[in-house]
């Protein structure tokens, strides 16, 4: 049975709740120990094949079908303990060597690598997933790697943008689109790693340009989430809007009515950076630098890869698979011939600070 202990914590709370996560590490680290010593001896009463503790930002149903599939096919269970990725860095840095997480799992590059930044993950070198995950979709180290894909594009309006207009991300910083643009803040982790993706194409000065153009665009101050900025552009707020595509192809495939209704007036355009394709970015984890359960860790790691989980993020959560040969459904399949930006997704990670900077000085609140 998969123990799905959940945080929730609104964003304006994480201050608070980093400073007491920090403040009970002592305690964390002095009782983690014999909490795995009492799980495995539970393990072995039960003739289960162990365990493993999962630390994960991510909160899809997708990944509960994984969990209980993986359960299922190799008697490991799995622990999952779900928070926000600022939040999970702070528990496992408190936690230190006692931490009890043995994958460590995010919705995003920049988030993997803010992980790897404060020293969480141990490298893993797994034939397995090297064969499989292209490189560009993992960490050069083996620290981290992707096991799914989402697009950063352009949701427009029908009936007032036409596709060539929306054909490049550029095209967004021209007058074209002045006071016509929706899209969420500029310290969402989504919008910092298409910065960085900015910067890497077209260096700081002309990525500081785009980003001065965007944000003199915008139809409003930034709010909300991608699904508002969609139903913004549905509204006539504006007439276009910086979307992840999964969000967009829920609602296509929701029979709300008045997601039916948005989907009725709204299009998605899979935009290209400096020639090279869209952005691309990722879901995925790693191996946790002091697991407990070190090779369960890695048998979980590497089933992420496989077809049957690979569907199953396509199925329940309208993700693009890493792996081109698995069956994913037609909707999904229909849209992954897109040219993505080959470029490495560390990239998002290790030029998020200069974003942030670069954003701010553009006035993209």
């Amino acid at each position: 049975m998969i123990q799905t202990p959940r945080f929730r914590t609104p964003v304006r709370k994480a201050v608070g709740v980093l400073a007491t996560l920090t403040a009970l590490g002592a305690l964390l680290v002095a009782c983690n120990g014999q909490k795995a010593e009492d799980q495995k001896a539970e393990d072995q009463k039960a003739g289960n094949n162990g365990s493993i503790n999962v630390y994960t930002s991510r909160h899809y149903d997708a990944d509960t079908h994984i969990y209980e599939a993986f359960e299922k096919e190799t008697g490991i269970k799995v622990n999952r303990l779900e928070m926000q990725a600022a939040q999970l860095v702070e528990r496992m840095k408190a936690e230190g060597a006692s931490s009890p997480a043995d994958v460590i799992l995010m919705a995003d590059a920049g988030a993997l690598w803010k992980a790897q930044d404060a020293g969480l993950y141990q490298p893993l070198q797994s034939d397995v997933i090297n064969a499989k995950i292209p490189a560009n979709l993992r960490e050069p180290s083996g620290q981290w790697f992707g096991f799914s894909r989402r697009a950063r594009v352009i949701i427009y309006d029908k009936a007032k943008v036409k596709p060539e207009e929306v054909a490049t991300y550029e095209a967004l910083a021209t007058p074209r689109f002045k006071g016509k643009i929706c899209v969420r803040s500029s310290d969402n982790v989504y919008n910092l790693s298409l910065m960085a993706a900015v910067i890497e194409h077209l260096g700081p000065e002309k990525a500081l340009e785009w980003a001065k153009g965007v944000t003199a665009n915008m139809a409003r101050d930034p709010q909300g989430g991608d699904r508002d900025q969609i139903k913004a552009v549905a509204a006539g707020i504006c007439e276009v809007a910086i979307s992840n595509t999964y969000y967009y192809l829920r609602m296509t495939h929701n029979a709300d009515e008045l997601d039916q209704a948005v989907v009725d007036k709204t299009a998605m355009a899979f935009p290209s950076l400096a020639g090279q394709g869209t952005h691309v970015n990722i879901s995925g984890g790693g191996l946790a630098k002091h697991a407990p359960n070190r090779d369960n860790a890695v048998k979980f790691l590497e089933y992420m890869t496989n077809d049957a989980s690979q569907t199953i993020f396509a199925k329940y959560n309208n993700e693009f698979p890493v792996i081109t040969t698995s069956e994913t459904p037609e909707h999904i399949k229909a849209l992954d011939g897109f040219k993505a930006d080959p470029v490495n997704v560390l990239t998002y990670g290790t030029r998020q600070a200069e974003a942030q900077k670069l954003l701010d000085q553009a006035g993209w609140k």
